[in-house]
C-alpha cells in the first residue's frame, strides 16, 4: 500500500514538468517557424516562473519588437544582451535604430558582428540593417524646422475625426461612404471643393492597391483613371489629397523608397506631358520607420494635418497639426540628439518659435468647416500651374473660349447618351428585345466613346489656345 503512494506521488511530480517541458519545445519550434501567435503565451508562463532565463528573453524581446512593443522589446532584448544571447545583438540594434539610438545600434551591430564573424549569411543581413541605420541618420539631417501646433491620439479606426477641414480644402472620407456596394472597404477617398472629381485607392491582390480619379459628367461619377505609373509603382498607394490647384497631390505609399510602412510623397501633375512628375518623399519630422500618411493642408485655414503610428499602440494613432510653410526650412544644429528628437517628434513644444502664439490656429483647427464660398462657378478647368478657369468670362482668348463651349455642349449629349445606353443595358438585362438592344448598345458605346475622345481633343486645344495668346 504504501508503495502505491509513493509510486502516485511520483506520477503527481514528474507529470507536470514533463508536459511542462514538451509545452516549451513545442513554442521553442512555433517560434523558429515564426509562428509568434502560439509561442506568445507558452514563452509568457514560463518567463514569470523564470524571469532570469536568457533565451527566454530573447524570445519574447523578438516577439514584442515585431509586434512594435518597444518598451517591451527593450526591456527583454537588453537583458538578453547582457546575458550575451547573439541574435539578441542583431535586434536590440535594429530596435535602436527605430528610436534613433544610433551609437547605442552600432555597439549591438559591432558585438553581432564579433558573435558571427564565420557567417557570411548572418553578416549579409547585418549588412543590410547597418545600410538601414546609416540612411536614417542622413535623413535626421534633413529634418525640416516645422512647426507642430497640436497633436492628439486616436483610435486608428477613427482618425480622420482629427481633421476638421474647410469646405475649400474638400473632404475626405472612407471610401464605404461614397461607394454604396464598398461596404465595409475603409479606405480614404478624397474629393475636391466642387465635388467633381474624386481620387481613391483600389486594391490588386498582386501588385498592391493604386491611385485612380473619376470626375463627375452631369449627375454621375465615371471616366475611372489609372494616375501615371510613375505615382503607381510597387507596394501600396492611398491616402490621396488634392491641393485646390488640382496639379499637387499628396499621398502615402510603401513603395517609392519607403522607410518602412507607409511614407509621405507629393507629386505633381504636368498638364504638358499628361503625367505626374516622379513623387519626392517628405521630409522628417513628416516620415519616420513607422507609418506616415494622410498628410491634407487646408489653406484657407493655413493648417496642415498628418497622421503617424510612431511609439503608438498597435489600435492608435497619433495626428499631428502643423503650419505649412512655403518652402523647405531645414534644421541647422551640430547636436546630434537635437536632430533626433526634432526628427521623431519627442516634444510639440520644441517646434514653437519663441513668444508665438497659436491660440487662434488652434481654435480654427479644431472647427469642423468654414462657410462654403459663394462664387459661381461653372466648371473647372487647370489652364496651367498657376491660374483655373471657373466660367466662359474667364476666357481671354475668343478662340480657346468658342473650343471649351463646344466641349461643354458635348459633355450634355454624352451624358443624354450614357442615360440611353444605361436604359438600353437595362433591357437587355430583362431580356426585352435581345438583338435589337445589342445592336443599339454597341452603337451608343461606339458614340460615347468616340465623344469623349472628341471632348478631349477640344479641352486640350482650349488651354494650348488659351496659353498662346494670353501667357
Amino acid at each position: 500500500m504504501k508503495v502505491h503512494h509513493i509510486i502516485v506521488a511520483l506520477i503527481l511530480l514528474f507529470v507536470p514538468a514533463l508536459l511542462a517541458g514538451q509545452t516549451m519545445d513545442d513554442a521553442r519550434k512555433w517560434y523558429l517557424e515564426g509562428n509568434y501567435t502560439q509561442a506568445k503565451p507558452v514563452f509568457e508562463a514560463e518567463y514569470q516562473a523564470n524571469p532570469n532565463n536568457a533565451p527566454l528573453n530573447q524570445w519574447l524581446g523578438v516577439i514584442a519588437f515585431t509586434e512594435g512593443d518597444y518598451p517591451k522589446a527593450q526591456k527583454y532584448l537588453e537583458f538578453a544582451s547582457q546575458k550575451n544571447i547573439p541574435e539578441s545583438f542583431l535586434y536590440l540594434g535594429q530596435l535602436y535604430t527605430k528610436l534613433y539610438r544610433f551609437a547605442d545600434a552600432d555597439k549591438e551591430f559591432a558585438k553581432y558582428e564579433r558573435a558571427n564573424r564565420r557567417n557570411k549569411d548572418a553578416l549579409a543581413k547585418l549588412t543590410t540593417h547597418k545600410e538601414y541605420a546609416d540612411k536614417l541618420k542622413r535623413l535626421i539631417n534633413r529634418t525640416e524646422d516645422i512647426q507642430i501646433i497640436d497633436s492628439v491620439i486616436v483610435p486608428k479606426s477613427d482618425f480622420l475625426s482629427a481633421y476638421k477641414l474647410s469646405a475649400a480644402a474638400g473632404s475626405l472620407q472612407p471610401m464605404s461612404n461614397f461607394f454604396r456596394n464598398q461596404s465595409g472597404n475603409n479606405q480614404i477617398l478624397f474629393l475636391n471643393e466642387r465635388q467633381d472629381k474624386i481620387y481613391y485607392p483600389l486594391s490588386d491582390s498582386v501588385f498592391g492597391s493604386k491611385l485612380y480619379t473619376m470626375e463627375k459628367l452631369l449627375d454621375n461619377f465615371g471616366n475611372e483613371k489609372r494616375l501615371s505609373e510613375s505615382v503607381n509603382q510597387n507596394g501600396n498607394q492611398a491616402y490621396p489629397f488634392v491641393m485646390p490647384d488640382g496639379l499637387t497631390i499628396y499621398f502615402s505609399s510603401t513603395g517609392h523608397g519607403s522607410l518602412g510602412g507607409y511614407d509621405l510623397f507629393v507629386t505633381r501633375y504636368n498638364l504638358n506631358t499628361n503625367s505626374h512628375l516622379t513623387p519626392n518623399q517628405l521630409n522628417m519630422p513628416f516620415n519616420s520607420p513607422f507609418n506616415d500618411y494622410m498628410m491634407a493642408i487646408d489653406e484657407e485655414k493655413g493648417i496642415g494635418w498628418f497622421a503617424s503610428d510612431r511609439f503608438q499602440p498597435k489600435d492608435s494613432v497619433c495626428v499631428y497639426t502643423f503650419i505649412p510653410a512655403s518652402g523647405v526650412t531645414l534644421l541647422e544644429s551640430e547636436d546630434a540628439n537635437y536632430l533626433a528628437n526634432r526628427a521623431k517628434i519627442s516634444s510639440i513644444k520644441d517646434t514653437w518659435k519663441p513668444d508665438a502664439n497659436y491660440s487662434a490656429l488652434l481654435q480654427r483647427s479644431h472647427t469642423a468647416t468654414t462657410a462654403q464660398r459663394t462664387t459661381q462657378r461653372d466648371f473647372t478647368f487647370v489652364i496651367n500651374d498657376e491660374n483655373t478657369y471657373y466660367s466662359l468670362s474667364d476666357f481671354k482668348n475668343a478662340g480657346a473660349r468658342s473650343l471649351f463651349s463646344k466641349a461643354i455642349d458635348l459633355e450634355n449629349r454624352l451624358k443624354q447618351l450614357e442615360d440611353d445606353l444605361s436604359a438600353k443595358r437595362g433591357q437587355l438585362a430583362g431580356g426585352s428585345g435581345a438583338s435589337s438592344s445589342g445592336a443599339s448598345i454597341l452603337s451608343l458605346e461606339k458614340e460615347t466613346e468616340n465623344i469623349y475622345k472628341e471632348i478631349e481633343s477640344l479641352k486640350f486645344r482650349a488651354r494650348n489656345e488659351e496659353i498662346r495668346s494670353s501667357y
